[in-house]
């Protein structure tokens, strides 16, 4: 099965998309993986790409539309595979159509306050990057990380005002792409408000409901 998922930042796609490949077995494409691979193994695409991603731009369609189609070709992705941060928008969604068209779009939804306070209780180490949470997951002693004893710290882009703004931002530029696939009758919305540490098993069925009834 070909499919794409969507979702703002902070509604748990990554946490799903993780768990939806290992249960269907096939891979997970993240354009944003790819591009910080290259960069790291200082190919000729890492070298093109490298200014604009840390200057906290978009790489531009042509480029990231051609990494996608040469992806799609390697073998792992014959029986399927699950497009993750690809397409961003209109051009790259009727891109993607002309070199495979995809069985289905899960659009992963959450309300925006359980976001908010998902990403507003969310605090870093700034050693070893390591994530915790100031309610679900806080660090054994306050302010120094489990792992490795470094400072932990918020990012100040993490505070709720921010993160509301954060989503309007999204809803606003998403909204033509989902519009796209409900025309096309592919799109899928799962509402998922749970935490999935202790709600595994009835996010996962949710999610495969979907999937089974496209």
């Amino acid at each position: 099965m070909k499919l794409i998922v969507l979702g703002a930042p902070g509604v748990g796609k990554g946490t799903y998309t993780q768990a939806l490949v290992k249960e269907m077995n096939i891979p997970q494409i993240s354009t944003g993986d790819i591009f910080r691979e290259n960069i790291r193994n200082k190919t000729a695409l890492g070298q093109q790409v490298e200014s604009t991603i840390s200057s906290g731009k978009l790489v531009s369609d042509v480029i990231t539309i051609g990494v996608v189609k040469d992806r799609l070709t390697k073998p792992d992705c014959e029986n399927g595979f699950v497009l993750d941060g690809f397409p961003r928008n209109l051009f790259q969604a009727q891109a993607l159509e002309n070199i495979t068209p995809v069985d289905l779009v899960i659009y992963f939804r959450a309300d925006p306050e359980v976001v908010v306070q998902r990403i507003s209780g969310r605090i870093t180490c700034k050693s070893c990057k390591k994530i915790y949470h100031k309610v679900n997951l806080r660090p054994k002693v306050e302010g120094v990380c489990d792992n490795c004893g470094g400072e932990i710290f918020q990012r100040p882009d993490d505070v709720p005002e921010t993160v509301r703004k954060r989503l309007e931002t999204y809803e606003h530029e998403t909204a033509p792409l989902i519009e796209y696939y409900k025309q096309k009758q592919i799109l899928k919305e799962v509402v998922i408000n749970e935490d999935f540490g202790s709600h595994k098993e009835l996010i996962m069925a949710r999610i495969f409901k979907a999937i089974n009834g496209y």
